[in-house]
């Protein structure tokens, strides 16, 4: 790859796959998404997303025309979603289920792109105090799904709701991130006769692209959804400069979007990420920091790890207890046995508990950040006492030096007025 000024060397980067403009739709997804199925069924959870600056065909790549599965331009997530319930309706003798859901973070706010409503519902993020590195969203809307073409007419109503917007370098830029997720079920039996229930999990992201506010003409709130996707790129940039240098501290909850990748990044699913270039030649310092970006992400080590299997019996006792647990909320409710506030004063209480959560991470990353302050302000003074001792050594050795010197000095001046006298004893007897 040369740089833009033709005199300076080229740059060499290595990937797992590299593909051209001429590459179509089918060969992206057979040589990249396939294998990556067949960890899903195995009960592994898996991500796929596509990174890049705008007009680089991320969008493209990942959607690509959602009529059908079959058509040329069918991007990833039709293809894999028709490859996924092919292969279910196949094991028949497996029962299985699926259940999915599609959001978009807009703004650093998260909406459900399923509810039936026109105006999407606002989300939150909690950390999953059951499995650390994950997060519960709450209100997500999830769907039980039969078939691929149940789910392609949804993620179509869903794609629909998506935030675009018209800019000088595309005429539909994505202005959110979307994620989308498919989670499998699937019923096998042990040699013994008892059912295990595997779970496995499919996580689809086409993040919105890195975007050149002068050259894309944004303003106003254009430029403000471009100003907030390019902090949450950056965020996510600087998780993945924390991972591969292996730093106590990794910055996930700068962002949102970061917080729901975390178990994608250095977590326990297995990962792909796709590298949306330009060819074109003014296009050569973004084409370069993506690059740059996919090259420091390619040397993340994450650790897969499948889903625990769980019996039946364990399954229908964690669903027994849920539904105890929903029914002993209604009771209270219908008895007004417990603590009733109004919608206001909840929201207004949930938000004043976010705000000192947050505030006690930012507490948090300041004492961090300190830690790595004082730790190196000690190896610094360490070095500096090393260096003193050194310098110590050194002006003893030199001052030993000195007085020997001026010893040896003392006696050449002795002999040199010893042999002064003779020569004058000398002058005197010639005379």
């Amino acid at each position: 790859m040369p740089s833009q000024q033709d005199s300076s060397p080229s740059k060499s980067y290595h990937f797992d796959r590299v593909f051209g403009p001429e590459v179509d739709q089918a060969t992206v997804f057979h040589e990249v998404v396939s294998g990556m199925l067949t960890e899903v069924l195995g009960g592994f959870n898996c991500t796929i997303f596509a990174y890049g600056q705008a007009r680089t065909g991320k969008t493209h790549t990942m959607e690509g025309d959602l009529s059908t599965a079959s058509s040329v331009n069918a991007g990833i997530v039709p293809r894999a979603l028709q490859s996924l319930f092919e292969t279910l309706e196949r094991e028949t003798a497996n029962t299985r289920s699926a259940f999915r859901y599609f959001m978009e973070l807009y703004n650093e706010e998260l909406n459900d792109l399923l509810t039936p409503d026109n105006e999407p519902r606002k989300l939150r993020v909690y950390e999953d105090n059951t499995r650390k590195g994950s997060v519960v969203i709450q209100g997500l809307e999830e769907l039980l799904v039969k078939n691929a073409s149940d789910v392609i007419t949804i993620l179509q109503n869903g794609s629909n709701k998506r935030q675009t917007a018209f800019t000088k370098m595309n005429h539909a830029s994505s202005r959110s991130h979307a994620i989308f997720s498919i989670t499998v079920h699937t019923k096998e039996s042990t040699p013994q006769g008892e059912e295990l229930v595997k779970v496995g999990k499919l996580n689809l992201v086409d993040l919105a692209g890195s975007e050149n506010i002068g050259r894309s003409g944004a303003e106003n709130k254009r430029a403000k959804e471009a100003g907030m996707i390019n902090q949450s790129l950056l965020t996510l940039g600087r998780v993945i400069n924390a991972l591969v240098e292996r730093s106590p501290h990794t910055p996930y909850r700068e962002s949102k979007l970061t917080r729901i990748l975390q178990d994608s990044l250095g977590g326990r699913t297995k990962t792909c990420i796709i590298a949306a270039v330009s060819p074109a030649k003014c296009n050569i310092d973004e084409t370069m920091s993506t690059l740059d970006y996919a090259h420091r992400a390619k040397n993340i080590r994450n650790k897969p790890e499948a889903n625990q299997r769980m019996t039946k019996r364990a399954l229908i006792r964690d669903y027994i207890t849920e539904i105890e647990r929903l029914k002993a909320d209604l009771a209270a409710t219908r008895e007004k046995n417990g603590i009733f506030l109004s919608k206001d004063n909840y929201d207004s209480l949930l938000g004043e508990s976010q705000a000192r959560k947050d505030r006690i991470d930012e507490i948090a990353r300041t004492l961090v950040a300190k830690e790595e302050q004082r730790v190196q302000l000690e190896r610094q003074f360490s070095q500096k006492v090393e260096i003193l001792h050194q310098t110590s050594s050194q002006l003893t050795a030199t001052m030993t030096e000195l007085e020997e010197r001026k010893a040896e000095l003392g006696l050449a001046m002795d002999e040199i007025l010893q042999i002064q006298n003779r020569l004058m004893a000398q002058e005197y007897i010639i005379r």
